[in-house]
C-alpha cells in the first residue's frame, strides 16, 4: 500500500495532493503563460496533472482559475469551485462542476472536501463574475489546509489543532505584493501561528512573473520561502517549515 499523503508543488498555487489514493489538482496553472505573466521555471512534468479525481479552485482570478489549463485535463473531470460560479463555467463547456460556500462540503472518494473562509477578492477581470474566494480543508487519514490566495484574518484559529498539512501563500507573481488581501511571508507565519498544523509549506511563489520584467528584483521571486522560514522563528516558534523548489515533492516526515 502506498503513502497516505503526497503533494507535489507544481508551482504557484498549483499542487498535487495525494491522500488516500486519492488524487486532487489545486488552482490548475500548467501552462506556459497567463496573459501578460510568464512561467519563470520549466514547464511541469509531463505526469502532471495525470489522472485526477478532482479540481479545487479557491477564486476566480486568471492565475488560479485558468481556462486553458482546465482544457488540459480529461474532459469530465470534476470541477469544485466557490458558489457563484459554476454557471460561468458550464458556459465554457465544463459539465462537472459542482458549488462551495465556507462550510459546505462534499466527499471525494472517501475524503472529505469542505470549504473555508479566505480574505480575498473573488472578481474575475476585466468584467466578472463574483464569487467569494475560498480555501478548502481535505479530510482522511491525514488533513491538509489549501489557502489558496487570502489575506490573514483572525477565523484562521478556527482551523488550530486539526490540521497536519498548512499550504500557506507566501508571495506573488511581481514585484509588488498587495499585503490586505495576501500573506506575505511574516503574515503567512502569523497564520501558521493561529493554525498551529504539523507542517507548513510556503507557496505561491516562484513560478510566474511578469513578461519583460524576469529581472527585476528577483529577490521578490526568489525570497519568500526563506524569508518565511526567519519570520516563523520569531512569530511562530515552534513551527515545522517545509520550503519546496518548484517541481518538487514535499517533504512530509
Amino acid at each position: 500500500m502506498g503513502r497516505p499523503l503526497a503533494i507535489e508543488y507544481v508551482g504557484h498555487a498549483t499542487l498535487l495532493v495525494e491522500l488516500d489514493t486519492i488524487r486532487l489538482l489545486t488552482d490548475p496553472a500548467l501552462g506556459p503563460k497567463i496573459g501578460p505573466l510568464r512561467r519563470v521555471p520549466g514547464p511541469p512534468a509531463p505526469s502532471v496533472p495525470g489522472d485526477v479525481d478532482a479540481v479545487l479552485v479557491s477564486h476566480l482570478h486568471h492565475d488560479h482559475l485558468d481556462l486553458g489549463s482546465l482544457r488540459r485535463l480529461a474532459r469530465g473531470t470534476r470541477l469544485v469551485v466557490p458558489r457563484g460560479a459554476a454557471a460561468w463555467l458550464r458556459a465554457r463547456g465544463f459539465e462537472q462542476v459542482e458549488e462551495l460556500a465556507p462550510g459546505e462540503l462534499i466527499s471525494i472518494g472517501g475524503i472529505r472536501v469542505r470549504a473555508v473562509p479566505a480574505r480575498h477578492s473573488g472578481f474575475r477581470p476585466p468584467a466578472g463574475p463574483t464569487a467569494a474566494a475560498i480555501g478548502y480543508v481535505i479530510e482522511g487519514s491525514r488533513t491538509v489546509y489549501f489557502a489558496g490566495d487570502t489575506g490573514l484574518f483572525e477565523g484562521m484559529r478556527d482551523l488550530a489543532g486539526g490540521i497536519d498539512v498548512a499550504l500557506l501563500p507566501v508571495g506573488g507573481w511581481g514585484p509588488t505584493l498587495p499585503s490586505r488581501h495576501h500573506l506575505d511571508p511574516a503574515d503567512a507565519a502569523r497564520a501558521a501561528a493561529l493554525i498551529r498544523p504539523r507542517l507548513s509549506v510556503p507557496i505561491h511563489w516562484g513560478t510566474f512573473w511578469p513578461a519583460g520584467l524576469r529581472w527585476l528584483r528577483p529577490g521578490r521571486r526568489h525570497g519568500p520561502p526563506s524569508q518565511f522560514i526567519r519570520a516563523a522563528a520569531e512569530l511562530a516558534p515552534g513551527a515545522i517549515i517545509r520550503a519546496t523548489e518548484v517541481g518538487a515533492e514535499v517533504d512530509l516526515r
